[in-house]
């Protein structure tokens, strides 16, 4: 039985790779794609890359449009979903790449977003670690078995996240004075139009931004490392710089290592958690991820090495933004959600050179 999906905001990049992983799916069916000030006009004219869909045409972003979907995947900007989400009264599974409902806490959205607060939905990370009220530690996976509504993560928070949730459940990382510097790829801001994302602009430097503990993904990353288990109140001095390659992420986290625990235990830690994991991958002693080597895949690429005389910890992952980090992480998490094989139309293979 085919599986009826809608993808809103498919203009955008985020909507636009969704589209690409979607069409490859072998149990989803691209029904409708709507746009805002797009609407009426070929899906080819936003996304030339898509070829096979090039018989859609984008409509309104309306209610009316998504309702009676089996699956409504959206890629609007904040603020946008949230009151649309509210509205639908005939959709299976909702899943939104935005960050309408990720944070739990009214505070939180309050000091970072603004605007009004929705309900947070079943975060969609499915190997983030999590603490159970038993105290011990399960899977972000097994909360979204049979969900009906999913938030896709931020790509930056979920980078960050995931190279620190195994450190902080087995105890051998400090939750606090967590220092996390990222080069990002401006795909990440969105496909509207702004002097700082112009070439001109990215051509041959390295632009920092959100400097000071105003970017927006940072309570996301601290819910997440609360939920790991952190014994403290996680604290993290984020710094995202933009560098010229259109996609990626490369983010190196460092945080100082309990007392007492060894850099043996130190990399055993991430060892364990991710041992079976298809997504993500903890590199061989002495190997570095590069963002090259995930383009275009679900992959997060990993390694942990222990400087000892600092006595820190440091975590270094590489992801595609907008496929692990976004549009992959969605169907992921759809997947499980509808009792389809969590790695269905999804890859681990990147495209090279």
């Amino acid at each position: 039985m085919t599986i009826s999906v809608a993808v809103a905001g498919a203009s955008g990049y985020a909507g636009g790779e969704l589209l690409r992983l979607l069409d490859a799916h072998p149990e989803f069916e691209i029904r409708t794609v709507t746009g805002h000030s797009s609407a009426g006009r070929p899906l080819v004219e936003s996304q030339p890359h898509l070829r096979s869909l090039a018989h859609l045409t984008l409509q309104p972003t309306t209610p009316e449009v998504l309702d009676g979907h089996d699956v409504v995947f959206f890629a609007l900007p904040h603020g946008a979903s949230g009151a649309l989400t509210a509205q639908l009264s005939n959709v299976g599974l909702s899943v939104d790449c935005g960050a309408d409902h990720r944070l739990t806490s009214a505070d939180d959205w309050a000091a970072f977003y603004g605007g009004e607060h929705h309900e947070a939905w079943t975060y969609g990370v499915p190997e983030l670690i999590v603490r159970r009220e038993t105290g011990e530690s399960g899977r972000q996976r097994e909360a979204l078995v049979d969900a009906t509504r999913i938030a896709a993560p931020g790509c930056n928070a979920s980078t960050v996240a995931l190279s620190l949730a195994p450190g902080i459940a087995a105890g051998v990382i400090e939750a606090r004075d967590i220092v996390s510097v990222l080069a990002v790829g401006p795909s990440g801001a969105g496909k509207a139009a702004k002097t700082h994302l112009l070439g001109a602009e990215l051509m041959g430097t390295a632009n920092p931004y959100a400097v000071g503990g105003t970017h927006r993904h940072i309570p996301e990353i601290q819910q997440a490392l609360r939920g790991a288990g952190a014994r403290d109140e996680p604290t993290i001095s984020f710094t995202p710089v933009l560098v010229p390659m259109s996609r990626g992420i490369l983010a190196t986290t460092t945080a100082r290592i309990a007392p007492g625990v060894t850099a043996a235990e130190v990399r055993a830690a991430w060892h364990d958690a991710y041992a079976g994991e298809r997504f993500v991958q903890l590199l061989p002693e002495g190997t570095l991820p590069r963002t090259a080597d995930t383009l275009g895949a679900n992959t997060c690429l990993m390694s942990v090495v222990v400087d000892e005389a600092a006595g820190r910890a440091v975590i270094v992952a590489a992801l595609d933004n907008l496929a692990k980090g976004t549009a992959g992480a969605a169907i992921q998490s759809a997947n499980i959600a509808l009792g389809l094989p969590e790695h269905t139309g999804l890859s681990v293979n990147g495209v090279a050179p």
